[in-house]
Parts: structure tokens; C-alpha cells; sequence
């Protein structure tokens, strides 16, 4: 045979040698170092790496819980209904209100004033409200005014006058409400425009005050507030 024949064919074969390594050797490697994902886990961890089904791969950092078992779920659900909290109701269970015959500003100020003060008081059960003790010593510090006011039968003007519309108000819808105790309430020694005489209760801070009992196995909750030109004072039932 020709030479140069016996080097063409040397080099044909070891050409031939070498792409055969390419074609069957490396995809053998390949098989062996990337096996086929196990799915029979119950969720896939936030770093691995999965087939797109196109020779490629994808990392899977987004995606949560991508397969998810199904009592993983019940135990979120179970979980979130036994730390919920459950909301308080609240039940309008009295109302009472009384008109405002002496509209002076100043007055107007100071019953809007003790109204704040009483809204939202909570009274729990076997507990007792007291007026004076909610409300407090009126004061011009406070932004309490100069108004009428009965001080020993006499019509006087006084710091926190118009108090005792607000505290005749919360009286009559107190008692409307049975388990609800009167323990302490005094009338004024002359009559009163918004209320008929002996359904009154003057209040006077650290003197006169105006208290009841909640026997109820039940909180109660107060709302005061003017409408209409009248007091308003609700009491809700919150169980």
C-alpha cells in the first residue's frame, strides 16, 4: 500500500476516535453527574434546580411551596382560626336623652367636653361607675368654661356648668336596664328645665356623685354625645 494511503487512514482513524468520544463519552458523563430529579418529596426546596423539559434548567429561589402537601395546608388553616381573635358584640340595650334648654356657648363647650370623657367608659360586670371618678374635677385647664350651674339652690355660673344634664342623662338610662344598681344619686334642691323634678341627679366633684352597679353578667359600654340639640346617652350590651 502507498504511504501517503497508510497516513490517511491513520489519520481518519484517529479523527474518527475522537468524535465518537464527543458523541457517546460526554453524554454518558452527563447522565451519570445530573440524574433525574426525585419528586417524591413533598415540596421542592427553595435552591433546587429542575428540568424545563428542554435540555434546560431552571432554579426555583421564587417559587413557595411549589408542591405542597395537603395537610401542611390544614394545619396553616387550623392555626389561623385558633389565634384569631374573636370580636366583641355590641348590643344597644338603652338610650336616654334629655333636650338642651340653655344653649349658651359656654355650656354647649362643657357638656361636649364631659361627653368625650364618658364615651367609650367601660363598666364591667360587678363593677360600679362613678361619675365623678370618670369625668373628673372640671377645669379651665382642662378647656372647661364658665357656665349656669345650681350651687346650694342658687343659680350661679361655675366652671363646668351643664355637667349635671350629662349626669341625669346617664342616670335615666342606667335604670332602664335591669341588674343595674342605683347606689348613689341626688336630686338639685330646685327644679331643672330638660328633666321633670325628682328624675334629676346633680353632681358636684368630690361631694355629690352619681354611681350604679353593673350586676349583669355582662360589660357595659357608654356613648355620650349632643344631636339635635339634645343629650344623648346610649348604653351597650359588649359580650
Amino acid at each position: 500500500m502507498n504511504k501517503k494511503w497508510i497516513i490517511l487512514l491513520v489519520v481518519l482513524l484517529i479523527i474518527g476516535g475522537v468524535l465518537l468520544y464527543f458523541f457517546f463519552g460526554r453524554n454518558n458523563n452527563n447522565q451519570t453527574q445530573n440524574p433525574e430529579p426525585n419528586y417524591s418529596s413533598s415540596r421542592i426546596s427553595a435552591n433546587t434546580t429542575v428540568p424545563n423539559g428542554n435540555g434546560t434548567t431552571s432554579n426555583t429561589n421564587n417559587i413557595d411551596n411549589t408542591i405542597t402537601n395537603n395537610t401542611d395546608n390544614n394545619s396553616v388553616t387550623n392555626n389561623s382560626t385558633n389565634n384569631r381573635t374573636t370580636p366583641k358584640t355590641e348590643t344597644k340595650i338603652s338610650s336616654f336623652s334629655t333636650p338642651i334648654v340653655d344653649d349658651h356657648e359656654n355650656r354647649i363647650n362643657n357638656i361636649k367636653i364631659t361627653c368625650s370623657r364618658i364615651s367609650g367608659t367601660v363598666v364591667k360586670s360587678d363593677e360600679e361607675f362613678s361619675f365623678c371618678e370618670v369625668v373628673g374635677q372640671p377645669s379651665s385647664e382642662d378647656g372647661y368654661k364658665e357656665a349656669h350651674a345650681f350651687v346650694d339652690g342658687e343659680l350661679v355660673n361655675a366652671i363646668g356648668g351643664g355637667n349635671c344634664q350629662v349626669s341625669t342623662t346617664i342616670y335615666n338610662a342606667a335604670k332602664k336596664i335591669d341588674g343595674v344598681e342605683i347606689t348613689e344619686r341626688h336630686e338639685h334642691d330646685k327644679p331643672v328645665g330638660y328633666i321633670e323634678m325628682g328624675k334629676d341627679a346633680t353632681v358636684a366633684y368630690d361631694y355629690l356623685d352619681l354611681k350604679f352597679k353593673n350586676n349583669t353578667n355582662y360589660n357595659l359600654k357608654l356613648k355620650a354625645y349632643i344631636k339635635n340639640n339634645k343629650v344623648y346617652v346610649d348604653i351597650y350590651r359588649v359580650s
